[in-house]
């Protein structure tokens, strides 16, 4: 009866240590390297890391088109809205900051993804769909715009 009381505490002791692991693995499948398509500007590639926090940020590390054709330097982001970073490469940009994972939603939210086309910064909501692609819906005021980015790895 001991070794049966015994092996029920140690169960019961590991079973919340295993359940935030299985957690920190779906939040963590986000992590790695995806294609973000875009027919007018060229597509671009982005890379999710993860935090100290736990929480993801989303860096741009690559371009299609790497520089301006006109004066062959790399794009800089000059549509930003805080000026001290319109010299800031395209090709380097943060897009999304402190990403979190909502476990009940199955999504990860609650921060802003950062549009350089634009120079705006929209509601992110991102949350991968039934063919494997992560689907990021960004919403200004209610209206909103959605993509499907590829993961590459």
């Amino acid at each position: 009866m001991k070794k049966i009381l015994t092996l029920f505490l140690a169960l019961v002791a590991v079973l919340p240590v295993l359940a935030q692991n299985q957690k920190n693995n779906v939040a963590d499948s986000i992590l790695g390297e995806y294609l973000v398509p875009d027919a007018k500007n060229g597509d671009s590639k982005v890379r999710f890391t993860k935090n100290a926090d736990g929480t993801y940020n989303c860096q741009v590390f690559w371009l299609a088109i790497p520089n301006d054709p006109k004066t062959g330097k790399p794009w800089l982001d000059f549509r930003n809205p805080d000026k001290s970073l319109r010299s800031t490469r395209c090709d380097q940009l943060y897009i999304i900051r402190g990403l979190k994972y909502d476990s009940k939603a199955k999504m990860w939210n609650d921060t802003k993804v950062y549009d350089p086309n634009r120079g705006i910064s929209a509601k992110v909501k991102c949350k991968f769909t039934d063919s494997g692609d992560l689907e990021v819906k960004g919403t200004v005021l209610g209206i909103g715009e959605t993509q499907n980015w590829k993961k590459l790895k």
